[in-house]
C-alpha cells in the first residue's frame, strides 16, 4: 500500500493539533508536543511536523517561545473585546478610599477563600531555595555589620548591580545616581514628599494602583485623573489640556505594565511625555515594578531613558519577581536625589542590611536572568488561561484586557453590574477579588474588577466559573 505523500501529512497533523486545541486537550498558554514527541506520536518525519506547526504558527493558533517550545495563543474570534478608554472627570479630586482598601486587604488575608484579588506573585515561582541559601550563609560568616544601619544611598554593590541592567531598559545610570528603599511604595512616597505640598494636584493615569491613590490621600493631594488606554497607556493629549489649565506639581504614572490596567506605553510615547513634562519643568514619578515581567519580544524601556533634565523619578522593587518579603526597592531620582536621601534618612533611616546583601548576591550570581525567563513564561501561560476562562464563563458584554506583562487583569463587567455587590457576593461563596472603585478617586469604575493572574489551578479554574454564574445572575436580576 502506498505511503501518503509527505506535502499532505503536516495538513492532518496540523488539522489534529487544531481538534485538540478546539476540543480544549490543550489550552491557551499550555504547551503542546514537541516537534520530536509528535513526529513519534504521529509517526511522521520532524520535517513534516515542524511544517504544521509553522502552517498553525502563520494562522495565529500557536507561538514558539525560543529555549522552551510551542504554546497555545488565544483562538482568533473567541476573544473578548478590551475595555473602554477611561473617561475621568476634568476637576481633580481628594482621595478618600482608606476605609475600603482596609476592608478589601483585611480580607485578602483569609486563607479560606481563593485569592483572585491581591495581586501578589506565585509564591511557587520565586527563588525561594536560592534566597534560603545565601542568607543563611551570609548569618553563618557571623559578620556585625550585618545588624548595623546601612544608610542612604544603601548598599553599593546592589547599587552596582541595578546600574548595570539599566543599561538593558536604555538608561545611563551610576551606582550614585540609585537610593535603595524599603520597597517600591517608600520609593514613590518619597518621591511625593519631595515634590508636592498638601492641595497640590497630581496628574495620574486612570485607572491606577489603589496603593499610589493611598499615598496621594495620606499627603492630602488632589489627583486629576487622565484618560489611560488600555494598550498604550496615558493620553498625551489629555495631559497636554490638563497641565494648561491646572497648576499640575507632578505626574504618577506606571508606563510598563500599569497596575490594573496592564497597559505599556510605547517607548516612542514615552519620549514624548518625558518632553512634554520638561517643557512645564514638572517631575514625573514612574513606577517600573513590572517592567521586567514583559511576555516576549525586548524589554521595554524606562521613561528615564529620555530624562535630560532630571526631572524623572524612576523607582522599582524587587518585591514582584524576587521576593515580596524582603523588601527591597530602589529609586534614581535625578535632581531630587540630596533631598530623597534626607527624606529616607528621616522617615526609616535605612533599608535591612540583611535584605540588600542577599538580594545583591542573587543579582550577582547570574541567576536572576534564568529566573525571569521562567516566570516570564508562567505569568504568560496563566494570563492566557485565565483569560481565557472568562472569556467562556462570563456572560456576554464583559470586556477584558490583554496585558503582555505583568501579571493582573482588568475586567469590565455588563453595564449595570456593582462590583462591590459582586465582591460581597464573592467573600460569601468563598472567592476574593479587588473590586474596580479601589482604582479612582473619583469612582470611575463602579463595574470593573481586578484579577490576579499569577497563579493558576483547578481551585482557581472552578472559582472564576462560580464568579461567571454570579455576574450572570446579577446581569439577569
Amino acid at each position: 500500500m502506498p505511503t501518503e505523500p509527505e506535502t499532505y501529512r503536516y495538513e492532518q497533523i496540523a488539522s489534529q493539533v487544531m481538534h485538540w486545541i478546539e476540543q480544549g486537550t490543550y489550552r491557551p498558554g499550555e504547551r503542546i508536543p514537541s516537534l520530536r514527541q509528535m513526529s513519534q506520536q504521529q509517526s511522521a518525519s520532524i520535517s513534516s511536523v515542524l511544517q504544521a506547526y509553522t502552517l498553525l504558527e502563520n494562522r495565529g493558533f500557536i507561538e514558539v517561545r525560543p529555549q522552551s517550545g510551542y504554546y497555545v495563543r488565544d483562538v482568533p474570534g473567541k476573544s473578548l473585546p478590551e475595555p473602554e478608554i477611561s473617561s475621568p472627570s476634568l476637576d481633580p479630586n481628594h482621595v478618600n478610599l482608606h476605609d475600603l482598601m482596609m476592608r478589601i486587604v483585611r480580607d485578602s488575608l483569609n486563607p479560606n477563600v481563593v485569592q483572585l484579588g491581591a495581586a501578589m506573585p506565585n509564591l511557587e515561582l520565586l527563588p525561594t531555595e536560592r534566597l534560603n541559601r545565601i542568607s543563611a550563609r551570609l548569618v553563618r560568616t557571623a559578620d556585625p555589620t550585618l545588624h548595623q544601619y546601612l544608610l542612604p544611598p544603601g548598599l553599593e554593590p546592589l547599587r552596582v548591580q541595578i546600574a548595570r541592567r539599566a543599561t538593558q531598559w536604555g538608561c545611563d545610570l551610576l551606582p550614585g545616581d540609585i537610593m535603595i528603599t524599603s520597597g517600591g511604595i517608600e520609593a514613590v512616597d518619597l518621591c511625593l514628599h519631595a515634590v508636592c505640598k498638601p492641595g497640590d494636584i497630581v496628574a495620574i493615569e486612570s485607572p491606577m494602583y489603589f496603593g499610589t491613590l493611598q499615598l496621594i490621600e495620606v499627603h492630602g493631594l488632589k489627583a486629576l485623573e487622565i484618560p489611560t488606554n488600555p494598550r498604550e497607556g496615558l493620553s498625551l493629549e489629555a495631559l497636554q489640556f490638563a497641565i494648561e489649565h491646572n497648576p499640575i506639581k507632578a505626574v504618577l504614572t506606571i508606563s510598563n505594565f500599569n497596575n490594573p490596567l496592564g497597559s505599556c506605553m510605547p517607548d516612542e510615547k514615552k519620549q514624548e511625555l518625558v518632553e512634554l513634562l520638561a517643557r512645564h519643568d514638572i517631575p514625573l514619578i514612574d513606577n517600573d515594578v513590572s517592567g521586567e515581567l514583559y511576555y516576549a519580544g525586548k524589554r521595554p524601556w524606562v521613561t528615564k531613558a529620555f530624562d535630560k533634565k532630571g526631572l524623572v523619578m524612576l523607582c522599582s522593587s524587587f518585591s514582584k519577581d524576587i521576593s515580596p518579603a524582603l523588601r527591597v526597592g530602589w529609586v534614581a531620582p535625578g535632581r531630587f536625589k540630596s533631598q530623597l536621601e534626607w527624606l529616607k534618612f528621616t522617615t526609616s533611616s535605612a533599608t535591612p542590611n540583611l535584605s540588600q546583601l542577599i538580594v545583591a548576591e542573587f543579582l550577582e550570581s547570574g541567576g536572576y536572568d534564568q529566573h525571569l525567563r521562567r516566570i516570564r513564561r508562567e505569568y504568560s501561560r496563566n494570563m492566557a488561561l485565565i483569560s481565557q476562562a472568562v472569556t467562556r464563563d462570563f456572560p456576554g458584554g464583559t470586556r477584558v484586557t490583554r496585558p503582555a506583562g505583568g501579571f493582573v487583569l482588568w475586567v469590565q463587567l455588563p453595564d449595570r453590574i456593582d462590583a462591590l455587590e459582586l465582591y460581597t457576593l464573592a467573600q460569601r461563596n468563598g472567592i476574593s477579588l479587588t473590586p474596580g472603585a479601589l482604582f479612582s478617586p473619583s469612582n470611575q469604575f463602579f463595574n470593573f474588577i481586578r484579577i490576579n493572574a499569577a497563579l493558576w489551578n483547578i481551585p482557581i479554574e472552578r472559582a472564576l466559573h462560580r464568579l461567571g454564574d454570579m455576574v450572570s445572575a446579577l446581569r439577569s436580576r
